[in-house]
């Protein structure tokens, strides 16, 4: 998303949708075509940030209607709608630091043990199984100094999670096209600090267009590492839109390979619609239903 961020597009994309006249959600992805997901060997969501035009009830309906069970990178107050609409939040925002203000540096360490000391129990309580953070801009930091930070970071934290029976997702994301000098760029990073920490409940984000762009080989990579990852993303590459024949990756492949991995979280979709954004939906969690 270049230098926006989720929360950031999910505001502005709000403010937009009460400027403007609604448009019907029926049609080509209404709920007439029954359900997308039909096998379900895994488990699928979608990030709310790429729909938020679309008001949070409708979406829901629309979301459950195609079979899916869960929304994704959802705020507190949108828990219960999730909730009352018989979904699961699947990954929630819980005061984990920024995209850029992240783990890696010790002084907001203090702030994210108090978010998360208030909200991951409140997480648990919605049955939400995922919180979101984030390791952070690097700004001249090695390496070898982040990882110290980031497991000293989750080492402060982790035990909230344990007691709640909530999994804190680092996510890694790409520094080349959306995320500039964000330190978690590569899987190795992640997955030493996440071997240091050796906690069930801190694992990796594996955001799979932003891993796609920074290293690709995918697959292996996801099969080398499976036990340091709890949740899935996806995007198609290049542009971060539908997961289609546009792009690069064999999102079939990639999921029917997690699936046979018996992957017990969730692959959520978190592209940018070019079309109509209900249909493209569809298209995604049907090609990734194996």
């Amino acid at each position: 998303m270049g230098s926006v961020t989720r929360r950031e597009a999910l505001i502005a994309a709000a403010a937009a949708a009460a400027a403007a006249p609604l448009t019907p959600l029926q049609g080509p992805s209404g709920a007439a075509q029954g359900p997308a997901v039909t096998k379900g060997r895994l488990k699928q969501s979608v990030s709310r940030w790429c729909y938020a035009k679309i008001p949070m009830p409708e979406f829901c309906r629309a979301v459950k209607d195609m079979g899916l069970t869960a929304i994704d990178l959802l705020e507190e107050p949108e828990w219960a709608i999730v909730r009352d609409h018989g979904l699961t939040c699947s990954m929630a925002y819980a005061g984990g630091g920024s995209i850029r203000d992240g783990l890696n540096v010790r002084a907001n360490h203090d702030a994210i043990v108090t978010n998360f000391e208030a909200k991951i129990p409140k997480a648990a309580q919605f049955r939400i199984p995922n919180v979101i953070t984030f390791f952070g801009n690097r700004r001249g930091m090695s390496d070898a100094e982040a990882t110290t930070n980031c497991v000293d970071g989750l080492n402060r934290v982790k035990k909230i999670a344990e007691d709640a029976g909530v999994t804190i997702c680092v996510e890694l994301l790409n520094s080349k096209v959306d995320h500039k000098d964000y330190q978690g760029d590569h899987t190795p990073f992640g997955v030493e600090i996440v071997k240091a920490v050796n906690s069930p409940r801190v694992k990796l984000l594996y955001d799979a267009y932003h891993m796609q762009i920074m290293e690709g080989d995918l697959i292996r990579t996801f099969r080398t590492n499976k036990e340091y990852i709890a949740h899935v993303h996806t995007g198609g590459v290049p542009g971060r839109h539908e997961l289609d024949g546009t792009q690069e990756v064999n999102w079939r492949a990639v999921a029917t390979a997690m699936a046979d991995a018996n992957f017990q979280g969730y692959m959520a979709h978190e592209f940018v619609p070019t079309r109509d954004p209900l249909a493209s939906l569809r298209e995604a969690v049907t090609l990734c239903d194996v």
